[in-house]
């Protein structure tokens, strides 16, 4: 086959039929009934044939190898290279979407990366990379995909990442994080209120998740919360959330606050100010929240990881590249012996702020 059009349509789980014949998917809280032919809200999941099929397996919008803490993960193997890809549409309908060209797609053709779960383990080992990352749209709406090149790369030693907005229904949220070393996950605001006005979605949900992953799996979480001027940057927002992720996720948890800049359907909103990304950290640290980042921004105070016993700086970023690593090979604060959640490894030469385009070998 040498065109991605031709590849046959993957059956799709997490569905049921209804009483009037249509099916519901039951992957996300949207819950889509569908009748023959027609596409959810995510524009992959389709009823085709009497049966639900995913239109985007095998199929990726590009590959490329990150350095990890762009995803951002700043507690997980920092330093090394991650093979990072995406397909298209979004179970979300963000105004604000930084990575709306890929998530909104609706043309499918535009898809001509073909990659098997084997072929993208091997391209990841290939190109040094430690791990695999589900990223650019959100991995919920392709989990099968996802899922079957998690298996691949485990099957080299090879991490897997998730990045995600965690807008997912507890089966598949159960058999699709089995399969996920780490999660970044997308917590957008903490009000119901600018979940459903910009998100077209629901908040707690997306709290299911969270609390799911810290408490109920092995998986490393992150979360990071985009600070849109005038929307969800307030203090007393800013309070709440950090209060609840160190309430019921606890202290350890990473939480990076990056900046908006003007996209999709928001280009009339300034860009976030250095000073808010600042005072929301302040805000999170105030609350008992030990591991705050700032992001998309150079912020070397913001993005240093320290050392909670004795304030040591231990990890020295500047954006996506890290300036110094003074942590042990077992994770812990050279000066004190304080050990910091997460999962380290000594990296000799880290990857940097690179971005490098791959290639996956079609089959043969």
């Amino acid at each position: 086959m040498d065109s991605a059009t031709h590849l046959a349509p993957h059956r799709a789980r997490w569905w049921h039929r209804l009483d009037d014949g249509r099916l519901q998917c039951d992957l996300c809280p949207r819950d889509c009934k569908l009748g023959e032919g027609q596409r959810g809200a995510c524009f992959v999941r389709q009823n085709l044939g009497g049966g639900m099929v995913l239109t985007t397996y095998g199929r990726s919008s590009g590959f490329c190898v990150d350095p990890i803490e762009k995803k951002p993960l700043n507690h997980f193997l920092p330093g090394s290279r991650v093979l990072s890809f995406g397909t298209a549409g979004c179970n979300l309908m963000c105004k604000f979407c930084q990575n709306w060209d890929i998530s909104k797609a609706r043309d499918m053709d535009r898809l001509t990366d073909r990659a098997s779960p084997d072929g993208i383990a091997g391209a990841a080992a290939a190109s040094g990379c430690r791990s695999v990352a589900f990223t650019y749209n959100d991995p919920v709406i392709f989990a099968e995909y996802a899922m079957d090149v998690a298996d691949a790369c485990h099957e080299r030693g090879l991490r897997t990442v998730a990045v995600t907005a965690g807008y997912m229904h507890a089966g598949p949220r159960r058999a699709f994080y089995a399969k996920m070393d780490a999660a970044n996950v997308d917590l957008k605001a903490f009000t119901e209120g600018f979940y459903a006005r910009l998100s077209a979605a629901h908040l707690q949900p997306v709290l299911d998740t969270l609390q799911y992953l810290r408490h109920e799996t092995d998986t490393w979480l992150e979360i990071t919360t985009l600070l849109i001027p005038g929307q969800n940057d307030s203090s007393e927002e800013l309070a709440a959330l950090s209060a609840w992720i160190a309430r019921e996720l606890g202290p350890d948890v990473p939480l990076h606050f990056t900046a908006f800049h003007p996209d999709y359907k928001m280009t009339d909103l300034p860009r976030t100010p250095t000073s808010t990304l600042t005072r929301a950290r302040e805000i999170a640290r105030a609350a008992g929240l030990r591991y705050v980042y700032t992001g998309n921004v150079h912020d070397a105070t913001g993005g240093t990881t320290h050392c909670p016993g004795c304030q040591a700086a231990l990890i020295v970023r500047d954006w996506y590249r890290i300036e110094r690593n003074r942590l042990t090979a077992a994770g812990r604060c050279p000066d004190c012996g304080t050990k910091i959640p997460g999962h380290f490894e000594t990296t000799a030469l880290p990857f940097g702020n690179r971005r490098i385009p791959v290639t996956i070998p079609p089959d043969d």
